[in-house]
């Protein structure tokens, strides 16, 4: 017959302690980084005080989150500007600001730091990108942007995806309106467009959908964070939308457009080429009031259009329960002028070229719904993703973390600057400063009432340098 030894009761109490142990032990997921893009929009928003917009459901998410008033973006054309997005550096100024970046990384000859999407990939995350992130939507060349050996962002996304629909390509999607109509030639297709039918029938409502699905899909897998990115074409021109969108502003009564004369002297001002190019049944917003309102109601039934876009994602996400463990970001790629100093467009270094929203919701923030004055740039966004995130902000960027200011939204910004092919600027809380490649100088004093319309770089000798000094310190 078998002894059975007798175990001591020390053996129980130590077992009952490592099992106890092991029950504590929690591995907890990093939080999960929602990403969303805008083209073209300005922060014209009635979250941002603009009471004439219908933007319900971006003004819902801002009351989650905190609003930087005074974000400026680095460039204020869409390529370049989401170099520094995607980056956290200043780069190229071209539309091709990326693709340059992959040619480098291709030939090898070069070392290149980590994208910001790349990045959050080495720290574990899946990356997901959906529509127009980078510059081209899908984030491929060729003469179709459809080119897969042709990549804008090598080794950053596990999925760069744009579905089509009806508009043969990426290329013909970025500039398509309703029902699969592609711009051939701009001069050939309307500035803008009204037509009945469901958020289907333009280009952004396929993303949305793609985007739900790849949402839907990444919330079920709870053990990995994903890293996703949505890009929503409007308002970028031509400015299409379904009607439904265009008629929310009938009887609406717009604003009188700010400074609306084209600036005497030297500046930063252009002929809003884009623009002017499409068809216009001859029409020229600048001389004609009639037509400048319809632009301008065009391009706002374009804002709530998106703003419906980025309402069916952020349902979305709160549907599938990530939304309590999602860093949620919404940033325009820039702003546009609607008629200020004369421009029809963005490329211009003045204020409404540069000024873009910048929207933040962090799950465990304590100040939901704040606002700050606080002046922020493009290239913040990348180490303030990774320090809210819990992972190493990489030593290569640019910008600096915003975490402090999602805390406390009275907490100081800093300057911010930004760039084109011919000249730079440096925007403070009192001034701008325009340092043209030659030597010339426009300085704007934002504590007049004349803005950004009469350049006083004479009368302040003492601060030109200093802000000059500082430009180039930054961009050297």
């Amino acid at each position: 017959m078998m002894r059975i030894k007798r175990i001591s009761p020390f053996f129980y109490a130590m077992l009952s302690l490592v099992i106890t142990s092991c029950k504590k032990i929690e591995v907890v997921k990093k939080p999960n980084v929602l990403l969303i893009c805008l083209d073209d929009l300005r922060p014209e928003l009635k979250s941002f005080g603009a009471t004439h917009i219908s933007s319900p459901n971006i003004d819902a998410f801002a009351e989650t989150g905190i609003r930087f008033r005074k974000h400026f973006v680095n460039s204020p054309s869409c390529g370049p500007s989401r170099y520094t997005l995607l980056t956290g550096q200043f780069g190229p100024v071209g539309n091709n600001a990326l693709f340059q970046r992959a040619d480098i990384m291709n030939e090898g000859t070069q070392k290149v730091d980590k994208s910001m999407p790349a990045w959050f990939k080495s720290h574990g995350y899946t990356t997901v990108s959906v529509g127009k992130v980078s510059h081209h939507p899908g984030g491929r060349g060729g003469k179709n942007w459809n080119d897969s050996s042709i990549v804008e962002m090598p080794n950053a996304w596990d999925k760069h995806l744009v579905p089509v629909a009806e508009w043969e390509h990426p290329r013909g999607m970025m500039h398509g309106l309703a029902n699969g109509e592609v711009r051939v030639k701009s001069g050939e297709m309307d500035v803008f467009q009204t037509v009945a039918g469901d958020d289907n029938v333009y280009p952004d409502g396929a993303i949305t959908n793609e985007a739900i699905r790849q949402l839907n899909s990444l919330a079920e897998n709870t053990n990995i964070p994903f890293f996703m990115a949505v890009g929503i074409i409007k308002p970028h021109l031509p400015f299409g939308a379904p009607k439904t969108y265009y008629d929310r502003y009938n009887g609406v009564v717009f604003p009188e457009i700010k400074y609306p004369q084209k600036p005497k002297g030297k500046t930063t001002w252009h002929g809003s080429g884009e623009f002017m190019r499409y068809h216009r049944w001859g029409k020229n917003p600048n001389t004609d009031p009639e037509f400048a309102d319809d632009v301008r109601r065009h391009y706002a039934a374009c804002v709530s259009y998106a703003d419906a876009q980025v309402g069916k994602i952020l349902a979305e996400l709160k549907r599938t329960g990530a939304d309590k463990n999602t860093i949620v970001v919404l940033w325009g790629d820039h702003g546009w002028h609607l008629g200020e100093h004369g421009i029809w467009g963005k490329h211009s270094l003045f204020e409404e070229s540069l000024h873009a929203p910048l929207l933040i919701h962090h799950p465990e923030m304590k100040n939901k719904g704040a606002s700050t004055d606080a002046i922020v740039e493009t290239v913040d966004i990348f180490p303030t993703l990774c320090d809210l995130a819990g992972i190493e902000i990489p030593e290569y960027g640019h910008g600096v973390s915003l975490k402090k200011i999602v805390a406390d939204p009275n907490t100081t910004g800093h300057d911010a600057i930004a760039y084109n092919g011919k000249a730079s600027t440096i925007r403070t809380p009192t001034h701008r400063m325009i340092l043209h490649k030659d030597g010339f100088v426009e300085l704007y004093d934002h504590t007049s009432t004349e803005k950004e319309t009469k350049n006083v770089a004479g009368q302040h000798e003492e601060l030109v340098e200093e802000l000059t000094y500082k430009l180039k310190t930054r961009l050297d």
